[in-house]
């Protein structure tokens, strides 16, 4: 049996010759370089994003994907640092990017119109190199079909940006790139708040008195795998911001957000305030006092 042994190294070292040098010899995982998400509850979760690996942002409709993308795109233009962004399903909003501080001369945005032209374009912008980050956003399309990419698709995208610069980021509803991904994280939302307290002025106004306003909501991101070690600290975020939609309407935003640990560090939830201060889109005879 040890003859078997011995005479199988042999000729696996024969094979490999020129190649691998050592191929049994036990290799130390290289330190992980990690970049800022731009939140630091999302930092002292997960550490950060790795480079040279694929970090993988699952959840439903309205659980904070779009807002961590939107931050971490903002912290990397910021830094001058070229990035990709590969639309799955044509749902970008520039405008909104910009308002949350994401410098789109810095950013390349691929607009896709199917699952296959968005895989096919990941593959050739990983491989073509120069990006500090490229996000792959299959958050629009359905988990059923996004469940049909064959497991050898995310092995590919790890092995291509290991030994890189590049953070890969992948948005969906469900994880499905699991043990390829060398970070997973599951963002999770809680009932909303809605504020129902707007006084109409007008008959023209009469039609928006059924309104309600965004008065806060509970997101709970939780770090469902990751080959890093994990920060467990928390901090409380106070910040302002402006959003903008699709239409242009520019809305002034207060945002309050504080932190809690569960489970050891692996889960962290967030409670926003949010207060709308000003709605441009309407006309100034039916603008809420």
């Amino acid at each position: 049996m040890r003859a078997n042994l011995t005479t199988l190294r042999s000729n696996v070292e024969l094979a490999l010759a020129g190649r691998v040098v050592t191929p049994f010899s036990y290799r130390d995982r290289k330190l992980v370089e990690t970049v800022s998400t731009g939140i630091s509850e999302i930092d002292s979760l997960a550490g950060g994003f790795p480079r040279g690996g694929l970090t993988e942002i699952c959840g439903p409709p309205c659980s904070g994907r779009t807002t961590v993308l939107l931050s971490v795109l903002a912290s990397r233009t910021a830094d001058a640092e070229s990035c990709a962004l590969i639309d799955g399903r044509d749902a970008f909003d520039p405008h909104t990017a910009a308002a949350a501080g994401v410098e789109l001369k810095q950013l390349l945005w691929v607009r896709c119109r199917n699952l296959d032209q968005a895989l096919r374009a990941t593959d050739l912008l990983i491989q073509a190199g120069g990006f500090g980050f490229i996000a792959l956003d299959l958050s629009d399309i359905a988990p059923e079909t996004v469940r049909h990419v064959p497991l050898n698709a995310w092995f590919r995208f790890r092995r291509a940006v290991e030994d890189t610069p590049t953070v890969l980021v992948v948005l969906e509803q469900e994880s499905n790139a699991k043990t390829c991904a060398s970070l997973v994280l599951q963002m999770d939302s809680e009932s909303a708040r809605w504020s129902t307290t707007v006084e109409t002025q007008g008959a023209r106004f009469s039609q928006y008195t059924h309104a309600y306003l965004l008065d806060g909501a509970q997101v709970q991101p939780q770090l469902l795998h990751s080959r890093m070690q994990s920060i467990n600290a928390a901090h409380l975020l106070d910040r302002t911001v402006a959003i903008r939609t699709s239409t242009g309407t520019s809305l002034g935003t207060s945002v309050r957000t504080s932190v809690g640990i569960r489970n050891a560090g692996d889960v962290k939830s967030f409670q926003t305030e949010t207060v709308w201060s000003h709605l441009d889109s309407l006309p100034s005879d039916q603008k809420p006092k």
